[in-house]
């Protein structure tokens, strides 16, 4: 569902001077990925990236690949939006709508590289568990809309979530993970501030990378 939240004056300009350059409007059809960014490179996802601070980040330091954004909380697609603009980014296009619609019916089979999946919402309470996005239908239609070879990169700093997630993808036979179960954090993934405060509060950050095979 959307999420609203309390929005600054500066994230709602935001979309009003930037959504035009860096937001894509739900259609519910297909998009034409080449031509939305106007060339042909590689493209990673990252589905819920909050305020945006990895993926703004990632995007400035890998410039020759493309950048596309889902996020249902509005304030954090501001935030991002406006740090996008102040460094004139090329090379970043952004959803605020529900990443299931999105991939369903936005997206072509076979036209992502990689996805990123970090620190989605644990759903903590266990009546709420089957709220989780990392579940057997989801992965299957990741599966559907990524190339052969392409990474699914998972993280969370919820313990019982990360062994859920390592039983769904080792269940699935389109993934086979990298390693032999977590891995390291990699250098393409920054530390940031809502990571710094889970393990101040205790919590093991766990990274899982899955190949597409």
């Amino acid at each position: 569902m959307l999420r609203q939240g309390r929005i600054t004056p500066a994230q709602q300009r935001a979309f009003e001077q930037h959504w035009p350059r860096f937001g894509i409007d739900y259609q519910g059809k297909q998009r034409d990925l080449d031509a939305l960014f106007g060339r042909r490179a590689p493209r990673v996802l990252e589905i819920g990236f909050g305020n945006g601070e990895a993926l703004a980040w990632a995007s400035e330091h890998d410039p020759a690949r493309d950048y596309l954004g889902i996020e249902v909380h509005r304030p954090g697609v501001g935030r991002l939006m406006n740090a996008l603009a102040e460094r004139d980014a090329r090379n970043v296009r952004l959803w605020n709508h529900d990443a299931v619609e999105v991939l369903e019916n936005e997206i072509a089979p076979d036209s992502l590289d990689e996805v990123r999946i970090w620190f989605p919402d644990p759903w903590a309470k266990k009546r709420h568990h089957k709220r989780r996005l990392i579940q057997s239908g989801f992965v299957q239609l990741l599966s559907r809309r990524v190339k052969l070879g392409a990474l699914l990169h998972l993280a969370t700093d919820w313990a019982d979530y990360a062994a859920q997630m390592r039983e769904v993808l080792d269940s699935d036979p389109a993934w086979r993970n990298r390693g032999d179960g977590y891995a390291r954090r990699p250098p393409w993934r920054i530390e940031t501030r809502f990571e710094q405060r889970g393990q101040r509060l205790g919590h093991e950050v766990c990274d899982l990378l899955y190949d597409r095979v």
